[in-house]
């Protein structure tokens, strides 16, 4: 992580960011994807279906914390500060992880996520994050057989 300090741009694009995760539907989506159980045959159905709400709610939430990775990764947002506030891109990154090889690969979208990867991925700290959240997650999901967590 970077040792700048973050300035008050950065604090004003928190707080977008948080402003925008308010918005009706995208709260409908985010407690969607929240309780959509972390299996493979659930991400296919999403993705096999690109016109369901489902598909575009998921499509939503990774959207939305793909490009909060982006900005950090190019810069415009300090790294440390997101890594303090923006927590939730740990989940959505951790839940979708153990499917992400397979996803790019039935897409043919190679590039898939690739921000919030590097992101999630590009500390030991982030790592060891991303592997805690992972631990909730299954804690959540008993009942779901746990996805073997593949490199991507």
């Amino acid at each position: 992580m970077s040792d700048s300090q973050p300035t008050h741009h950065d604090a004003e694009l928190i707080l977008k960011l948080y402003d925008l995760r308010r918005e009706p539907v995208m709260r409908e989506a985010r407690a969607y994807y929240a309780s959509l159980p972390p299996t493979e045959e659930n991400f296919l159905k999403v993705v096999a279906n690109p016109a369901s709400k489902e598909s575009s709610y998921v499509r939503q939430v990774v959207g939305y914390w793909e490009m909060a990775a982006a900005l950090v990764n190019h810069g415009t947002l300090n790294d440390a500060l997101a890594f303090d506030t923006l927590q939730e891109m740990y989940f959505v990154y951790a839940k979708i992880k153990p499917f992400l090889a397979m996803l790019r690969e039935k897409t043919n979208s190679p590039d898939f996520l690739v921000n919030m990867q590097r992101y999630a991925e590009g500390t030991e700290e982030s790592r060891a994050r991303v592997a805690r959240v992972q631990a909730r997650i299954a804690a959540r999901f008993p009942d779901v057989s746990q996805p073997n967590y593949q490199p991507v």
